[in-house]
């Protein structure tokens, strides 16, 4: 999905969302930005044809009606009640995850995702910019069994892999019943109810070698109530003892980051180099993984405690400068 395009049906939605009434196709051409450069009333049509289609594939409940008896063309709307989201509190990491999903994920699968997710968040009314300039640009690849397991937890469906066991070189034919597909700790599983074990298990997708292939009927796999796959997956992993938090105080510039800001309290305010921001104390399980989303904050976000965290982000950026440095050079 293009920028323009994405923008499009935020407008769209928007304007859709702000009006008791329906609105005729003349209508919304007329105040929603982007339709007015159709070449023609058949372009046009065809786009808002594309468009509505796309909102109701988001799962945007996109109403038609009359707003009255005498009304004797259709028009749109979406009703409020239908679509208002609950608050929504992303962690910084989660913030910055869904900004750049569609420059992240390679997957065709997941990028449609991603981008659909953009535009309900717009439209929401949360901020995000999928445009800003970063100072990592990582790439985030799934295994090859992610997309065949994901549809299989998606239609229901039991599936048959070859998996090779920690230190082995073995591999091993598994019927498992998947009931989801998560990420722990930067590896990817898939839990399930396995039918050879005859008990729940889960598999890291890394060492799922081959095809995946479905068995038996879409709908006949059901995830049982009150499974929580992440426990499950930690359980297994021999990490399920809760990892103690970690504070750390940053500085962060006025106006700048505001994942960070909702994620953390401000502590007071301070200066570095000159430019004036506020001090922000933070919370972290997991300081290691919270160095790439503070590294990616680029110079509106600096580490201040605990010492470790700081030195971690600092090579950080010194690696990303040097490799600018080279690619200058070359």
């Amino acid at each position: 999905m293009s920028t323009a395009r994405a923008e499009r049906l935020v407008n769209l939605v928007l304007a859709l969302l702000s009006t008791r009434q329906y609105l005729s196709a003349e209508r919304i051409r007329g105040i929603v930005p982007g339709y007015g450069d159709a070449s023609s009333d058949d372009a046009y049509f065809r786009m808002f044809e594309r468009d509505k289609t796309e909102l109701r594939e988001l799962g945007i409940p996109l109403e038609t009606g009359r707003n009255s008896a005498f009304d004797a063309i259709e028009g749109y709307r979406i009703a409020r009640r239908d679509y208002e989201l609950g608050e929504i509190d992303l962690a910084p990491d989660e913030a910055a995850a869904v900004a750049l999903a569609s420059r992240l994920w390679d997957s065709p699968e997941l990028t449609g995702q991603a981008q659909g997710a953009l535009v309900k968040l717009r439209a929401a009314g949360l901020e995000v910019d999928d445009q800003a300039r970063t100072v990592i640009e990582p790439r985030v690849r799934a295994e090859p069994a992610f997309g065949p397991l994901l549809a299989a937890v998606q239609s229901g469906q039991a599936v048959r892999f070859e998996y090779r066991r920690s230190g082995s070189p073995e591999r091993i034919m598994r019927t498992l019943e998947p009931w989801g597909v998560v990420s722990w700790k930067a590896r990817w599983y898939v839990v399930g109810h396995d039918r050879d074990r005859g008990a729940t298990r889960c598999f890291r997708l890394s060492r799922v070698t081959g095809q995946v292939r479905p068995v038996g009927k879409p709908g006949a796999v059901h995830r049982p109530d009150g499974v929580n796959l992440l426990q499950l997956v930690s359980a297994t992993s021999g990490d399920s003892e809760p990892a103690p938090v970690t504070t750390a105080r940053l500085w962060v510039a006025d106006g700048r980051a505001a994942g960070v800001r909702r994620r953390g309290t401000v502590i007071g305010r301070s200066a570095v180099d000159g430019q004036e921001g506020d001090l922000v104390e933070i919370g972290l399980l997991f300081p290691e993984s919270a160095a790439d989303w503070i590294t990616a904050q680029g110079p509106d976000v600096v580490v201040l405690e605990p010492d470790v965290l700081a030195k971690t982000v600092q090579d950080r950026l010194e690696a990303v400068v040097a490799r600018q440095q080279q690619g200058s050079v070359r």
